[in-house]
């Protein structure tokens, strides 16, 4: 019997050994902003915990005065959170205010406006020198329109790369931001992956990183409520895989009442109007929590290539899937549509296949040779041999595998 179980032990080592696992490492985080953050009546060094547990790094709130700002700053600073500053003394007196902000342990940057014309973009420019010439060691920070707003009231061009790359050119940003809103009731809007396209692309010339959104709040009649975790998992995996640098959460805390003249209905965010947290909270938590796992995957890699699969037509603007890495030998969706995205990353590259479908699973087959890993959500690196080829893709979810660059073909 001794005998028998010393060869047991053996092979269970051998086995252990077989699919030993390593972990992701990571220099860094993505960043994650909450949008409408804490309001400046809540302010507490309690409150700002609370955002920070569910794993927001950075705060967005707009203040009424210089004095409630710093105030929310120290609540900030003393749970290790980042604020992205706003108040009308940054915009009056942006040197004196600047010099007064720029040493403080909770300020990442300065926000400036949101979703500007092109015809603004020369006085957010001067703004932002301003700023600059005192305090280059924080960003500036602007968010654009999407593709489809209204060219003559609100983009003022027919031309929406134009229109970001006049942005990228004028106004002293590290990085470009915009906002989108896809995830409708039972459908995505069409042109949301060709405003990926459009902003990635236009980033990537101007040599910028760039941030994108995810919806975690009603918006209007045709958007989900409350937001799903298959919904955000969509928005956000589908911005890491175009590239984007840090995720957007609009909003964080709900809006007291209905916005009539707009259409716009901010309720049911992670914090309700009453302050409670709503189901939306662990949703954000969970959502957070997978995207401070991945860094090491997204963090710093570039976006070599994305193409879209399905069944029938893809979305305007995109390319579809033709070719795979040398080192993938089998990528199936069975007809449903999927977005795969080569992202490339020190001596590695790493394939992300998003489920574009946030109501369904799918099934989705994947074979490659010997170097392909798996990458799981809680960070750890296995053989993609120790899986089944074949698999089921929760909704909005995204499977994502590793391999070295060698074994990458030329696009």
């Amino acid at each position: 019997m001794k005998k028998y179980g010393t060869i047991l032990l053996i092979l269970l080592l051998f086995t252990g050994n077989t699919y030993s696992q390593e972990k992701l490492n990571s220099d860094g985080q993505i960043p994650i902003l909450a949008w409408y953050s804490i309001p400046s009546s809540e302010t507490s060094v309690e409150r700002y915990q609370e955002m920070k547990d569910a794993g927001i790094t950075h705060s967005l709130s707009f203040f009424p005065n210089l004095d409630a700002l710093q105030k929310a700053l120290d609540a900030a600073a003393k749970v290790g959170a980042k604020m992205v500053v706003s108040c009308p003394e940054l915009k009056s007196d942006p040197e004196k205010t600047v010099r007064l902000l720029m040493n403080h342990p909770a300020v990442a940057g300065y926000h400036l406006i949101d979703e500007p014309g092109i015809a603004q973009f020369k006085e957010l420019g001067d703004w932002g020198k301003r700023i600059q010439t005192v305090d280059s060691k924080h960003f500036c920070y602007v968010n654009l329109f999407p593709n489809f707003a209204d060219s003559v009231k609100q983009l003022g061009t027919g031309d929406y790369r134009k229109y970001v790359r006049e942005c990228a050119s004028m106004i002293p940003l590290q990085f470009l931001s915009f906002d989108y809103y896809p995830v409708l009731k039972d459908r995505l809007s069409k042109t949301w992956y060709e405003n990926l396209e459009q902003f990635s692309s236009e980033a990537k010339k101007a040599n910028k990183p760039f941030w994108a959104f995810a919806l975690t709040t009603n918006y209007d009649d045709g958007h989900l409520t409350p937001q799903t975790l298959a919904s955000i998992r969509l928005q956000v995996y589908s911005d890491l895989a175009y590239g984007a640098q840090g995720i957007q959460y609009f909003t964080y805390w709900s809006a007291t009442s209905v916005n009539a003249a707009s259409s716009e209905d901010q309720r049911g965010a992670p914090i309700s109007a009453s302050g409670k947290r709503s189901v939306v909270y662990d949703r954000v938590k969970q959502m957070s929590e997978e995207i401070k796992t991945l860094s090491g995957v997204f963090l710093g890699a570039k976006m070599v290539w994305v193409r879209h699969a399905a069944k029938g037509m893809i979305p305007s603007g995109t390319i579809r899937l033709t070719t795979l890495p040398e080192a993938i030998k089998v990528l199936d969706s069975n007809g449903a549509p999927i977005l795969v995205s080569l992202l490339e990353k020190d001596e590695n590259n790493y394939l992300v296949v998003v489920n574009k479908d946030f109501l369904n699973s799918i099934n989705l087959v994947l074979y490659g040779d010997e170097s392909v890993r798996k990458i799981l959500k809680d960070g750890s690196i296995v053989p993609a041999g120790a899986y089944e080829s074949a698999m089921e893709l929760d909704p909005g979810d995204a499977a994502i595998y590793l391999f070295p660059k060698e074994k990458t073909t030329k696009k």
